[in-house]
């Protein structure tokens, strides 16, 4: 076989398995759906419970760097605590073990069959859910198509001199390994990927099980890039949630190196097979009867399962370290409903008080993410738009449950006018309020427009929004105290400075047109302005609104 042969054999191979594990991944997640995010954020009250739950959702969804950044992004929207999300990280380590262990049989002579059921499942079927489930087959063919085409490219590599060489230093300097397995992990930011080419290179005698372990250590520290990366700007937590996964599996390297170097951690991996391995349904043989591919999905397993059982003691400890390396102070939200007690529904005039109760909350939640918003705008500080966007999601939350909520204390009940008008109002003020977030969440992308493309504001253009939100701001706090205290002059008051609000909003549109033409300012800085002005004056009209509501003219 020519260079280039073997070359363009490794390459789409190693492209058609990467594709399939992507492809596979993808559909699995699609079939979940919304409920991997449940899963995670119910699922997590203990670190050991965090375990259990990563390892099923990676296992669903076979990918662990899936996991841990759907992890990284609900302790950035203060929906997972850093201590149970540390579990959810753990246990997607033992997840993410299945692929090899998929490698490990010989399933390679089914790729095409299952390729073409697949393909069938996506192009003869209009029903989204098949669609996906052929999305999973075919990246599962695919897969294991790209290891038979991978494996015959790598043929060659058993007789080349220069391979054999770096092999040997490999099991001679077993850091080498370490940093070869990192470095290749890093790179494609897929773990499944990099031990799948291991067991293919050990499966074609290129590589032997000695020299594979060091890469396959290191395969486990390349594959917390992603989740490192995808912690870049996020909150505190949620950069400390990302280095948890990068130290778990360096300290686990730290321990682990050492054992295997001293022959210990091989034994502890036979005995694990040959003793309990044994009892699993439809298990057969020993050790020495598996394939060198199932031998290093074996040795992944049982590094992650101990490494698991070693630190899970520790994860208070992990988290006072990560707080250490990266200090800040973490912003603790409350997200969950406060007065939404179930057992009161069946109790409307109860239900619906504490449901109005919720909805004020909601109502000041809504302003300090608004508040936020805002100051990001003015002021650029990222704290200030990471605090937006978790209280924006608090704020999407809310809406369901408040409603779910109100939606169950009057259903099947007859109610007075008094709980049906209260009923109503909760229902829709429930919607304004959520609206409100909204457009403090338009505010959030508008400021990352401007600061991601330079955009400039002129000073005039600036104090004039200043002035607008001020009068915006008062607004919306004045509709949340009429709303509390059903206070129908304050209402009245609010109703009223709805045209203060229109009217500035066009002033200030029609002086932003003159700078415009005058040349003060740009387009750019046009378009932005004036959706934020837009965003603006909508949270006024939601705020008129609610004090509708209260007047009853809504």
């Amino acid at each position: 076989m020519s260079v280039s042969e073997m070359l363009f054999s490794f390459l789409g191979g190693l492209g058609l398995f990467l594709f399939g594990i992507k492809s596979m991944s993808e559909g699995l997640q699609a079939v979940a759906g919304d409920r991997l995010r449940l899963i995670l954020e119910k699922g997590t009250k203990t670190p050991f419970r965090g375990v259990l739950t990563g390892t099923l959702v990676t296992a669903l969804i076979q990918s662990s760097s899936g996991t841990t950044v759907l992890t990284v992004g609900l302790v950035n929207a203060g929906l997972l605590p850093l201590r149970q999300a540390i579990g959810v990280i753990m246990g997607a380590n033992i997840g993410t073990t299945i692929t090899a262990y998929l490698i490990g049989f010989k399933l390679s002579k089914y790729a095409l069959p299952i390729i073409a059921l697949g393909v069938f499942f996506l192009f003869f079927f209009k029903n989204k859910r098949i669609n996906y489930i052929g999305q999973t087959l075919l990246g599962f063919g695919l897969l294991f198509y790209g290891m038979d085409v991978m494996g015959h490219g790598m043929k060659p590599l058993r007789n080349s001199t220069f391979f054999i060489g770096l092999m040997t230093n490999v099991e001679n300097n077993t850091l080498l390994g370490v940093l070869i397995g990192s470095i290749f992990t890093a790179i494609v930011q897929s773990s499944s990927a990099t031990i799948g080419v291991l067991q293919e290179l050990a499966n074609q005698g290129v590589v032997t099980y000695y020299q594979a372990i060091p890469i396959l250590f290191g395969d486990n520290i390349g594959t917390t890039v992603t989740a490192l990366l995808a912690g870049i700007g996020a909150s505190v937590a949620a950069r400390r949630a990302a280095l948890t996964h990068f130290l778990f599996n360096i300290i686990g390297t730290l321990i682990f190196l050492p054992l295997f170097l001293t022959g210990v951690f091989t034994e502890i991996v036979k005995l694990f097979t040959d003793y309990i391995y044994i009892l699993l349904p439809g298990f057969e043989g020993t050790w020495q009867t598996l394939n060198i591919k199932m031998q290093i999905a074996q040795t992944h397993g049982v590094f992650n399962i101990t490494n698991t059982i070693i630190q899970l003691p520790f994860v208070g400890l992990l988290a006072a370290l990560v707080s250490k390396i990266i200090p800040g102070v973490e912003t603790e939200i409350d997200k969950k409903p406060q007065y939404l007690e179930p057992r009161l529904l069946g109790n409307p005039p109860v239900a619906l008080a504490n449901a109005s109760r919720e909805l004020l909350r909601m109502g000041k939640i809504a302003g300090e993410t608004f508040e936020n918003a805002v100051k990001y705008f003015f002021e650029h500080r990222l704290e200030n738009k990471q605090t937006a966007l978790q209280l924006e999601d608090i704020v999407d939350q809310l809406e369901k449950d408040i409603t779910e909520y109100v939606v169950q204390a009057s259903a099947g009940k007859k109610l007075t006018s008094e709980l049906a008008g209260r009923s109503y109002i909760v229902l829709q003020a429930v919607g304004d309020l959520e609206r409100v977030g909204d457009h403090a969440d338009n505010l959030v992308e508008l400021t990352d427009y401007a600061l991601e493309n330079n955009v400039k504001f002129s000073d005039t253009a600036v104090d004039d929004l200043r002035q607008m939100v001020d009068q915006v701001k008062q607004i919306f706090l004045m509709s949340l105290e009429a709303l509390k205290a059903e206070n129908v002059e304050l209402a009245r008051k609010v109703v009223a400075c709805d045209d203060i609000i229109d009217q500035m909003e066009k002033d200030l549109r029609r002086a932003h047109i003159v700078r415009l033409n005058e040349g003060t300012c740009n387009g750019s800085a046009g378009a932005v302005y004036l959706d934020i002005l837009s965003n603006l004056e909508r949270i006024g009209d939601h705020s008129v609104n609610i004090a509708g509501y209260v007047l009853g003219e809504r």
